[in-house]
């Protein structure tokens, strides 16, 4: 569990002779030019006093889990509306050297040029490249382990990786997404042919002439469609079947 605490009440569970507390920590994934990164927090009391820790606190009486979610992503980041999914409960006896902590794992994706200069200052929020992060607090590596394994599985599933995107993208910047998520150099042909035979993208006669005279042109996401086929982007990326087997 990272530093974000209520102030106020917290949700406890009473049994013979202790008690159990419930965390929410929140596994925020950025995507910009840089590549797929997560966001951290330095955490400022003990146990763990200067550590790298993923955002979260304590579930209050008064709310539900989505709820405390939401509330503690706006506390550090300014943000709303993000996407935000229920991941895994994390229970070992334990995580917290302190207490008895079971802690609700959520994750979001944003785009970190929509909300980089949104971050909190007083917890140090960084982001970090996906491949350079530090050692992280109690369970919190495990976490971010089973929060990419998911991110796999939804992305082979449907596109959600749009959530990383800006409003409107190239082909390209859409490939090199899915690279970083599946940490793979996928086929550019192959891509650009099934995420086109998919219906999911619609095209625009705008181009991004920033890499070169030609230009590229680009696309965005057809909301309505992408609700009707769900599943489009099954088999589209590798070893997809596995995923989702």
């Amino acid at each position: 569990m990272s530093e974000l605490q209520p102030s106020t009440t917290q949700f406890t569970y009473q049994y013979p002779g202790d008690r159990l507390l419930v965390a929410i920590d929140c596994i925020v994934f950025g995507y910009d030019e840089k590549g797929l990164q997560l966001l951290i927090v330095k955490r400022h009391i003990e146990p763990g006093k200067g550590q790298w820790a993923l955002m979260g606190g304590l579930l209050e009486t008064d709310e539900t889990l989505d709820e405390a979610a939401k509330r503690i992503v706006k506390k550090l980041t300014g943000m709303n509306d993000v996407y935000l999914e229920e991941l895994k409960v994390f229970s070992r006896i334990d995580r917290d050297p302190v207490e008895r902590i079971v802690s609700v794992t959520y994750f979001s994706l944003i785009n970190v040029r929509n909300y980089e200069r949104q971050l909190t200052p007083e917890y140090e929020a960084r982001w970090v490249p996906i491949g350079l992060l530090p050692d992280l607090l109690f369970d919190h590596g495990q976490m971010v382990g089973y929060a990419k394994d998911r991110l796999k599985y939804k992305a082979a599933l449907h596109p959600i990786g749009f959530e990383l995107l800006p409003e409107k993208f190239t082909l390209t910047q859409l490939r090199n997404l899915y690279d970083a998520i599946f940490e793979t150099l996928l086929d550019k042909g192959n891509f650009r042919r099934m995420i086109l035979a998919s219906g999911l993208l619609i095209k625009l006669w705008e181009k991004d002439k920033s890499t070169s005279k030609k230009g590229a042109y680009f696309y965005q996401l057809d909301e309505d469609k992408y609700r009707k086929k769900f599943k489009s982007f099954l088999n589209l990326t590798p070893n997809s079947k596995e995923l989702i087997g």
